[in-house]
């Protein structure tokens, strides 16, 4: 049975500047298609720090699901371009699942009208994190498609939605804490 490859034995392979696609070759590190995939793992780390601040049993089960899509939108783009869909692809039904997850936890809880202060709660500020990473992701990811390195028109739009379950994650998590989000105004008041 052959060994699993050990860190140690890939140690140097991206010494020269390029790292290993999913499906064989290479790419340099400094690719737009690396600069969305490595966006996409900020994303979840800061998810994976929300999960570990809430107390809130739904609001970790959510992140991981959310998680489990980063990964897998993450492959779908670090996806030799050769071998598309080879790895998944994201989905109509995962996109319209965001839409219903972000219909029940509106039903919970008020949205502001007004832009917020993160920070309410440890783990609404790494939601809000997690949000702002997203939305860099997703920018990252209309360029590649731009540009044509990217046809799969769903990731774009799982990137956008998800951005926006996480604003609503963010203050279903204040809610459930019994906190409430503070309006982003000066001191002046306006």
């Amino acid at each position: 049975m052959p060994r699993a490859k050990r860190m140690v034995d890939l140690a140097g392979t991206g010494d020269d500047g390029t790292t290993g696609l999913l499906g064989g070759g290479r790419a340099r590190k400094d690719e737009l298609r690396l600069e969305a995939y490595g966006t996409i793992d900020e994303a979840s780390s800061a998810l994976g720090l929300a999960k570990a601040l809430s107390q809130d049993g739904r609001v970790k089960q959510i992140v991981e699901e959310l998680q489990h899509g980063l990964y897998k939108l993450g492959a779908e783009l670090a996806t030799n371009p050769d071998v598309e869909g080879r790895f998944g692809r994201a989905t109509d039904a995962e996109i319209q699942r965001l839409d219903a997850l972000m219909a029940e936890l509106e039903a919970v809880v008020r949205i502001p009208k007004e832009f917020i202060l993160p920070g309410t709660t440890p783990a609404s500020a790494a939601l809000d994190l997690s949000r702002a990473v997203s939305r860099r992701a997703e920018r990252l990811a209309v360029r590649l498609a731009r540009e044509g390195g990217l046809k799969n028109p769903n990731a774009q739009r799982w990137l956008n939605r998800l951005s926006l379950l996480l604003f609503v994650l963010a203050r279903y998590e204040e809610h459930s804490s019994g906190a409430e989000a503070r309006p982003a105004r000066s001191k002046s008041g306006t």
